[in-house]
């Protein structure tokens, strides 16, 4: 069995927003990119978060060609593949559906950049895409365009998408995404979100990647 590492790495974290309750039941899913190669590792379709496996894990090419795996990939796999052969800088891809988020996707809102963490991690406004059916190649192009060269987007009536280089920094964009819009929406109940300006966002994200210990 190949990609032991990147198989660890996908299940790790899809039974992390399933104990988080980022996703309900056997929603969402967790993809990541083979080294060097145009493949990935994706969650099986509709399988149990708890009893999923690193065996269950689908390698998978960008045409949604089961290479190495027993099981159905996600049936999400056309967007995950649209994301990597856009986006070479990305090497993992997160999707939940947790409330807060999903709440403005189904606004068709934008969640604002509201707090320094959102500019640290997120660094911009965080968009909905145009609604498409799951699964679909209108839904992968749709989210390829509105995401950009971003780190993450909404799938309007849908969720949330976040991306990184490996799963934990895909993981760790969508927790901000999801802590943002609770706080935005309490704001607005207290009278209104105060945005940070667009010089302000770029600044903490530019001083972000310099934060914590260097490294020796």
């Amino acid at each position: 069995m190949e990609y032991l590492s990147e198989r660890r790495e996908v299940l790790k974290t899809a039974q992390e927003i399933s104990a988080a309750k980022m996703v309900t039941g056997t929603w969402g899913n967790v993809s990541r990119k083979a080294d060097n190669q145009p493949l990935m590792l994706i969650t099986p379709s509709g399988m149990n978060y708890g009893t999923m496996s690193i065996e269950d894990i689908v390698l998978v090419d960008y045409q949604g060609r089961v290479v190495e795996g027993k099981f159905k990939p996600s049936v999400e796999s056309p967007l995950h593949a649209a994301i990597y052969c856009n986006r070479p800088d990305v090497g993992a891809v997160v999707h939940v559906h947790s409330t807060y988020a999903t709440a403005f996707a189904v606004a068709g809102m934008s969640i604002p950049v509201i707090l320094e963490e959102t500019a640290q991690i997120v660094g911009h406004e965080i968009m909905t895409a145009p609604y498409a059916k799951c699964g679909s190649d209108d839904l992968a192009a749709m989210a390829v365009q509105t995401l950009g060269a971003g780190n993450a987007v909404l799938l309007a009536n849908h969720g949330l998408i976040g991306v990184g280089k490996r799963t934990a920094d895909a993981l760790q964009v969508c927790y901000i995404a999801e802590k943002t819009a609770k706080v935005a929406l309490l704001a607005k109940v207290l009278g209104g979100a105060n945005t940070l300006s667009p010089e302000e966002t770029k600044l903490l994200n530019e001083n972000f990647r310099s934060y914590g210990q260097a490294k020796v």
